[in-house]
């Protein structure tokens, strides 16, 4: 079918619509995806609301002739374009693109970067862990956004933010901007559009403040300083700052909240991991920057768990020139989808895709699967830039946590996985947290 075959033309369900209402009977995208591929196969074309007919592909090695698209599908993320004022970072041309996000990697995925923001970040979390100890009952995914979204705060203003109650004022501001643009998406209230306007002011104000400072410092913020250096507006530089907080606020807490479920789930999976935490920290109460290579089994159970629950379930593409993916040709203009949590499912390549086994992150057993099987960051030139830190962020806060406390689930609740821009759990995770004896 290679020869002048059309997406119309690849396995699907029936096109009267704009799939909003198939969507929304699925309970989600995310849902919708596994029953696609299921009944459809590998390859499969649905109505993608606001992209018209797109184009999934949930096997990693069709995967591959995808994997240098430099573009993502404008129409998709003009939600964002009120948070940008120097072009949309998620959908800037690829000229554009490639030597921004050149200069991002040099920071988020930079060692010194991570090393020189660690005691923070540890301090973070050990605070929150103190509250958690007072409470005894916590819910997870709020708590664990929220301190996302401070670590984040810290990393991206630095010492711009010279208070508790200014990182206080970013974290309410920054909610109130994500919750009323990323919640026009799934038609739910938000704050207001006067309150949301007047929240972004104030963050775009709060960053100009941190750059105008960033010039007198000594020591000073290495995201920024790489940004000036290469020439970027203040105008570019400050949308960076609020996009790289907003990619990072939940994503973050909510792969450290599932892992967190899956070990109260798994006792003998989290013995293993409480084990090697208390080896490698000894009497220590928190982990150092050098820890972490050590946490050989709490790394491949965070990977298990954003296999099972990727924290953005999904991405888009779209096709700069024609391009063959197994026996089609799709043309240049189609949306070509992502669906990260049915490529996670898929049994071809991962037997008994519902049954969480950290063990299927041994070199060896990574070794043997297609590179694109696991693919929780994206992938290609628009993947993740941030996915170094986020997993700094979550083994560090992982490791605290376990260290400190025995997870159980609250009793009486259903935990259901609903999609909101990333994977949340319906009415959050409660979970009793009980202090550790100490050793």
């Amino acid at each position: 079918m290679r020869n002048g075959s059309t997406p119309s033309q690849i396995p699907g369900p029936a096109v009267d619509n704009d799939g909003v209402e198939a969507i929304v009977a699925a309970g989600g995208l995310h849902n919708y995806q596994l029953k696609l591929h299921a009944e459809y196969g590998p390859v499969a074309r649905f109505p993608l609301p606001g992209a018209g007919l797109a184009v999934s592909v949930a096997d990693p090695v069709l995967l591959e002739a995808t994997a240098k698209i430099n573009k993502r599908p404008e129409k998709l993320f003009e939600f964002l374009a009120p948070l940008q004022e120097s072009g949309n970072l998620q959908t800037i041309p690829a000229d554009e693109h490639v030597p921004w996000r050149r200069v991002m990697l040099s920071v988020l995925a930079g060692r010194p970067s991570h090393e020189a923001h660690f005691a923070r970040f540890t301090a973070l979390a050990a605070e929150m862990a103190d509250r958690w100890e007072r409470e005894g009952e916590v819910a997870l995914q709020k708590d664990l956004s929220e301190l996302s979204l401070r670590m984040i705060c810290q990393y991206a203003l630095g010492s711009g933010l010279a208070s508790e109650e200014s990182v206080g004022q970013v974290v309410s501001a920054f909610e109130d901007v994500l919750t009323e643009y990323l919640g026009r998406m799934y038609q739910m209230e938000g704050p207001g559009q006067a309150r949301a306007e007047e929240s972004l002011a104030y963050l775009r104000a709060t960053v100009d403040q941190v750059l105008a400072a960033h010039k007198d410092q000594e020591e000073r913020n290495d995201l920024i300083a790489a940004l000036v250096q290469a020439g970027e507006s203040p105008a570019r530089i400050r949308d960076t700052v609020l996009m790289i907080m907003m990619a990072a606020h939940h994503t973050t807490g909510v792969a450290i909240s599932w892992m967190l479920y899956l070990m109260a789930r798994h006792p003998d999976a989290a013995k293993r991991v409480t084990a090697e935490v208390d080896q490698v920290l000894g009497d220590r109460a928190v982990p150092g920057y050098g820890d972490l290579k050590d946490l050989v089994q709490l790394d491949r159970a965070l990977k298990e768990t954003m296999r099972l629950y990727p924290p953005g379930p999904y991405g888009a593409r779209e096709a700069t020139e024609d391009v063959v993916i197994g026996d089609y040709e799709i043309p240049a203009g189609t949306t070509i989808f992502y669906p990260f949590w049915a490529v996670h499912m898929n049994p071809d390549h991962w037997p008994d895709p519902q049954v969480f086994d950290p063990d299927r992150f041994t070199p060896e057993a990574t070794a043997a699967r297609p590179r694109l099987a696991y693919i929780p960051f994206g992938l290609g030139p628009r993947s993740c830039e941030g996915a170094g830190l986020a997993m700094v962020e979550a083994e560090l806060v992982l490791a605290t946590l376990l260290k400190r406390f025995d997870f159980r689930l609250a009793p009486g609740q259903t935990v259901t996985p609903i999609e909101r821009f990333v994977l949340w759990a319906d009415g959050d995770i409660r979970m009793n947290v009980t202090p550790r004896p100490k050793n």
